[in-house]
This record gives structure tokens, C-alpha cells and sequence, in this order.
């Protein structure tokens, strides 16, 4: 074999060793050393580092990102024994890659972990409330709670919880009708109060409008009357001055106007002829 060709293979086994000596931590993961399958540090900063060949010492990497945790909608009771189908995720990451090796070894166990973890924590919680505080009273509230207590024991596995959240509350279908039918019948009761009180203020309106009507109908009567009396009182004033004026045409004109009032078509009256009434006609 050539010099050149024992080169070319001693670059090849230097950069084998260089790369069995060596590994990268970038800024997203974090790594767990490994000495003969048994975890013995952690390193979460980044930058190029060295260990021990393979196979004595190897690497896990870890994801050190916000997680998502989403779990399959579960049934939860609560405190007035109304059942809802509850649909929760969470935000969580790995805070200590070495515990959590030991412990659940993978994401999918530590999904594992978290299921039963949350879901036990929203059970017990949720219990304690009725079903308005956690619809709309309270939720957020239990959620810092929950968050709490959950973020408590998954430290254990190296977890941190940063974050838990209903995403869906439902009620589920066999609940349904009833829930909406009561809720039809406090909708009608009031709709009904709304009318009721809608009917009196009506009767107020009606009752005040008339009273008003009847006060504008006696001012108006009262002032026809007056103006009719003043009226009348002219007339009479004016027939009198007339009279004085001239007692014989005054006297003929009415006779004239009852002749017309009196004596219509085919009328006939019965009376003595010496009578005033036929003073004119004789």
C-alpha cells in the first residue's frame, strides 16, 4: 500500500476520533451524557463540547422548547353533580434532562405522565365548583390552580408545567336537552316578566293619557261655553239695541223669520185668526 493511501486513511480514523470525541448542543436542545448506558451529567449550554468515545460514553438530546401536552376529551363531575366532557391542553418543558431520563426516558412517556397527572388535578379541582364557575364564574382562577399543583408533581420527573387550559367544556348529549330546556324555560319566565311589566307601564301610559284627554275635553268645553255664553250675551245685546231702534220693523222682521221656520211646505196649523202670529198675513 502507497504513503498516500495510509494518508488518506489515517484522515478518515482522525476524523472518526474527532467525531466520537465530540458533539454539538445547540440553542433548542439539551444533552444528557451517557457512561456505559448510565446518565452522569447534563449539558444545556450551547456550543461544541467533548466526551469520552463511543462506546463508552454517548449522547440523548432533549428538546428544552415549550411543549404541547393535548388530551383526549375526558368526562369530569362537578361539585352540583353536573357532568361535563372536558377537552384541556398544557405548555410544558424539560427543566431537568437527567431526572427525566431516569424517570419517564422519553416524550411520549412523559406524555404519559402528564395525562394522568392533569386529569387527576382537574378532577379534584373541578369537584370542588359548580358548573357556572367553571363555565364562567371562575375558570381562570382554577386553571392557575390546577397549573400549580400539576407543575408540583411533575417536577419529580423533571417537568415543568407552565401552563394548563380548557380548550372545550361540553355538556354531554344525553345532558343537553335537559340543560336547554331549562334554559328555554328561564328564557320564557322572563320574557314573560318583561311583558308583565311592560303591560303596567302600558296602563300607567293609558291611564295618565286619559286622565289628561278628559282634563284638555272639560278645559275645552268649559271654554266653549264661555265664549258660546259671551257670544249669546252679544246677540241679545245687539237684538235689544235693535228693538229700541225700531220696535215696529224689529217686530216685523221676526215674525218674518218664524213665518220661514214655521210655515214650510205643506204645513198646516189650527189657530185663531186674531192671534199675533197672523197679524202680517191678514
Amino acid at each position: 500500500m502507497s504513503k498516500r493511501a495510509w494518508q488518506i486513511i489515517g484522515i478518515i480514523v482522525l476524523i472518526i476520533l474527532i467525531l466520537s470525541i465530540t458533539y454539538v448542543v445547540d440553542e433548542k436542545n439539551q444533552v444528557v451524557i451517557l457512561q456505559m448506558g448510565k446518565p452522569v451529567r447534563t449539558v444545556q449550554k450551547p456550543g461544541l463540547n467533548f466526551k469520552i468515545p463511543w462506546p463508552i460514553q454517548s449522547t440523548t438530546t432533549f428538546d428544552k422548547r415549550l411543549l404541547d401536552y393535548d388530551a383526549a376529551p375526558e368526562d369530569i363531575t362537578t361539585r352540583d353533580k353536573k357532568k361535563l366532557e372536558l377537552d384541556n391542553y398544557a405548555k410544558w418543558r424539560i427543566v431537568d434532562p437527567l431526572r427525566f431520563l431516569q424517570t419517564v426516558r422519553t416524550e411520549n412517556g412523559a406524555q404519559s405522565r402528564l395525562d394522568d397527572i392533569i386529569y387527576s388535578e382537574l378532577r379534584a379541582e373541578l369537584g370542588q365548583h359548580d358548573l357556572e364557575d367553571i363555565v364562567a364564574v371562575n375558570r381562570d382562577t382554577i386553571m392557575v390552580i390546577v397549573t400549580e399543583k400539576s407543575n408540583i408533581k411533575m417536577l419529580e420527573y423533571g417537568i415543568e408545567v407552565v401552563d394548563v387550559r380548557i380548550k372545550r367544556a361540553d355538556l354531554p348529549p344525553e345532558n343537553e336537552k335537559s340543560v336547554y330546556d331549562r334554559m328555554r324555560a328561564e328564557r320564557h319566565r322572563i320574557a314573560k316578566q318583561y311583558r308583565s311589566e311592560g303591560e303596567e307601564e302600558a296602563l300607567k301610559i293609558r291611564a295618565e293619557t286619559d286622565k289628561e284627554k278628559a282634563i284638555i275635553l272639560a278645559d275645552a268645553y268649559r271654554t266653549s261655553q264661555m265664549i258660546r255664553g259671551e257670544g249669546e250675551a252679544r246677540a241679545i245685546e245687539i237684538y235689544a239695541n235693535a228693538f229700541r231702534k225700531d220696535e215696529s220693523f224689529y217686530d216685523f222682521y221676526r215674525t218674518m223669520v218664524a213665518y220661514k221656520v214655521t210655515l214650510k211646505s205643506r204645513t198646516t196649523m189650527v189657530l185663531p185668526l186674531e192671534t199675533d202670529f197672523f197679524k202680517y198675513l191678514k
